[in-house]
């Protein structure tokens, strides 16, 4: 049976590909310190290790027991807006972190690391996003992706650690953490409707993304390691289509079921489009058409309002201080 190590096991996206490789006949160590996860999202058979990918000693004793065959490294702070104003946790936590990890496969001959990137990576001006386009990474949180990524192809080349590595965009489902509000913006509407709040939407709306479901994303990353010719690629995986954060603001509400309000806040400083071409990954992994988009919000609003009620996080660690947005001052 083969073993593998799922970091960022308890969050969202983790949680997800950690169930994918129990039901693919996996041993799974799902890995989190519980920072952004809940231990309920945990399957019940995987194993659970309270731990942070920055304690390196922690993370030697626990390769030096186990022996994974795969690491699946998806543990991030992907708050990307918010990273400006954190800069040293995010460098610690995004890459720091990521090295530790990669450091311990290469000792312990892991057979593949996966490794969830970000379309952070592409910055801004770049559509659709194309995996053999240059990188030019305009936040904190893409830098450290792209430092990760970059790092991965250096130890290929001197330890021959194999890797693959996906890039995917905005992920939402069932398992989001809804009292998250500084990332995941149906998320972010789905706690603020549950309060009887209005929606906020930055700007006027008119960003464009393409919004994934997560049983588009966590099963591809879970079987890439049965794919030879993944090893040493990059691919982009989500929704084909894009649409606005005040087209989804509407889906949304109209799922939701009662009437809604949107208030509108000042525009921040963002990439204004991003989405992706799939080509690549539709070759590599015969992917399936898409979950639409309203079939994927109402089965998000469903779970959502079984929820018990997650009080906004506020993040208590601010660097920088200086052109941080006054909502996220309080």
């Amino acid at each position: 049976m083969p073993k593998s190590l799922v970091t960022g096991g308890a969050g969202f996206l983790g949680s997800h590909v950690a169930q994918h490789l129990l039901d693919a006949g996996h041993e799974v160590i799902a890995l989190d310190d519980l920072s952004g996860g809940f231990i309920e999202n945990v399957p019940l058979a995987a194993e659970f290790v309270n731990m942070s990918i920055t304690d390196h000693d922690a993370l030697a004793w626990l390769f030096a027991g186990e022996q994974f065959d795969y690491v699946f490294h998806l543990a991030a702070y992907a708050a990307e807006g918010l990273s400006h104003f954190i800069r040293h946790y995010n460098y610690t936590n995004n890459l720091l972190g990521s090295v530790n990890l990669i450091n311990e496969s290469v000792k312990h001959d892991v057979a593949r690391f996966v490794f969830t990137s970000s379309i952070a990576v592409y910055g801004t001006n770049q559509v659709p996003m194309r995996e053999d386009m240059i990188p030019a990474p305009e936040d904190p949180y893409g830098i450290a992706k792209h430092a990760v990524e970059r790092d991965l192809h250096s130890a290929t080349m001197m330890f021959g650690l194999p890797f693959t590595i996906f890039r995917p965009h905005n992920v939402y489902g069932e398992r989001q953490h809804l009292g998250d509000r500084y990332r995941n913006v149906v998320g972010i509407f789905c706690r603020q409707l549950a309060a009887g709040q209005p929606m906020t939407v930055f700007g006027d709306g008119s960003q464009s993304r393409a919004f994934s479901h997560v049983d588009d994303v966590a099963p591809v990353i879970a079987r890439c390691i049965d794919v030879p010719h993944a090893v040493g690629e990059t691919f982009n995986i989500g929704a084909d289509q894009p649409c606005t954060v005040m087209e989804v603001a509407h889906l949304v509400g109209e799922a939701w079921g009662d009437e809604y309000r949107i208030n509108l806040l000042p525009a921040r400083y963002e990439v204004e489009h991003a989405f992706t071409a799939h080509d690549k990954a539709r070759q590599a992994f015969d992917l399936p058409e898409p979950i639409a988009l309203e079939d994927g919000i109402a089965r998000m609003v469903a779970w959502a309002k079984k929820q018990p009620a997650r009080e906004p996080s506020s993040f208590g660690a601010i660097e920088v201080e200086k052109n941080l947005p006054s909502f996220w001052q309080s």
